[in-house]
């Protein structure tokens, strides 16, 4: 691998990942450019996993996904590994999906009759969170060598740093969103009723917690409807 222009795609990628709009976006770019910079590798995703739910993100081929539910039904694989393990290792390769495997042995053969020769997973995390792994297939056994790993380590490392940007950028739209809507909603029950603010933002939490729906939700309600 010619190192020095791996750094300038790197490099290259890293800027393009800030400059995604939306948290979908970043996460799409991530996976494209897996298969645009790692040697060897024909599919990527991203599995995040909720106790033992799988989602799947930004899937660039249908196969990603049955691997992921693969590893969903049967509790095991490198990637479902990679997603929980921020106390142990933090990537996997299994090298040859074509032998027995001791550490996946159901999941190993499954995944083989899916078209998987080999495969790699990365946890992604910064200092403060772990955010799901990073997974590279590709159809070939013995795909992925040393190089490939430190390549597709490199990647993960920005990829997990642009994902927790993305997404706290969305949170802290949704929270500005949030706060504008609750206003909204008070302001229409102060004119109406004649309230204090205060009495109007009591109104929307006792609505919220008898009726067991989030705060926001009630505020949207009353900006549609005008009223409760």
């Amino acid at each position: 691998m010619d190192w020095g222009r791996f750094a300038q795609q790197m490099a290259s990628m890293a800027r393009n990942l800030l400059a995604q709009d939306s948290v979908a976006a970043t996460l799409e770019r991530i996976t494209a450019s897996a298969t645009e910079l790692v040697d060897g590798c024909d599919a990527v995703g991203i599995l995040v996993l909720h106790d033992k739910e799988i989602a799947t993100l930004a899937p660039t081929s249908q196969t990603v996904v049955d691997s992921d539910r693969l590893q969903e039904r049967l509790g095991e694989g490198p990637c479902f590994d990679a997603a929980r393990s921020s106390q142990g290792e933090r990537v996997f390769r299994i090298a040859d999906l074509t032998g027995e495997h001791q550490r996946w042995p159901a999941y190993a053969p499954q995944a083989h009759k899916l078209g998987v020769g080999s495969m790699m997973g990365f946890l992604l995390f910064t200092d403060d969170e772990d955010l799901g792994a990073l997974n590279l297939y590709s159809r070939e056994p013995g795909a992925f060598t040393t190089i490939s790993e430190t390549a597709g380590w490199l990647l993960a490392a920005h990829a997990a740093i642009a994902f927790s940007a993305a997404r706290t950028h969305a949170q802290m739209e949704q929270a500005v969103a949030t706060r504008h809507t609750i206003g909204e909603a008070m302001g229409i029950l102060m004119g109406a009723h004649h309230l204090t603010e205060e009495q109007a933002f009591d109104v929307l939490r006792s609505y919220s917690q008898e009726n067991n729906i989030k705060l926001r939700e009630v505020a949207r309600l009353i900006c549609e409807q005008g009223a409760l």
